[in-house]
């Protein structure tokens, strides 16, 4: 099953906020730096994401986005389920008209339940759990931002 891009800049954006301890919160323009992802994308991602009720944001020079309680339980599942807004996986339709087999078709039913059990396999991985230090301390020095437990 492939990701859609703006599932991927969604997943990256919610590592990321996990990875700063939520300590303060984070400019929408310093993630897309930090995910190396242009600022429109991951303006619309967060906008999303603020909807499916996963981070928070305020407004003003000391707003920003920080994960919410959700947030910091979500699993990839969970959200890849949420985002993904494909009907189905396959093109059943064509310029020339629908596929023939289109009627009671076993093959759309089949990728249907893949999708589900790919989602399945991935419901018990929680996001906040999958950033480690050592990859996301120079994405956190980069920004400015101190890594969480570090000296003062």
């Amino acid at each position: 099953m492939r990701m859609t891009a703006f599932e991927d800049v969604s997943l990256r954006a919610l590592m990321l906020l996990s990875s700063t301890g939520n300590t303060e919160p984070l400019a929408t323009r310093a993630i897309a730096d930090g995910v190396g992802t242009p600022y429109n994308h991951v303006s619309k991602a967060v906008l999303r994401l603020r909807e499916l009720g996963l981070v928070e944001s305020t407004r003003g020079r000391a707003g920003g986005v920080q994960l919410s309680d959700a947030g910091r339980r979500a699993t990839v599942g969970q959200v890849l389920r949420a985002l993904d807004t494909r009907e189905d996986l396959t093109e059943c339709e064509s310029a020339n008209g629908d596929c023939p087999l289109n009627l009671q078709c076993g093959l759309r039913s089949a990728l249907r339940e893949a999708r589900e059990a790919f989602y399945r396999a991935l419901d018990h991985v929680i996001i906040s759990s999958l950033p480690h230090r050592r990859q996301m301390e120079p994405v956190l020095l980069q920004l400015g931002l101190r890594p969480p437990g570090s000296a003062v």
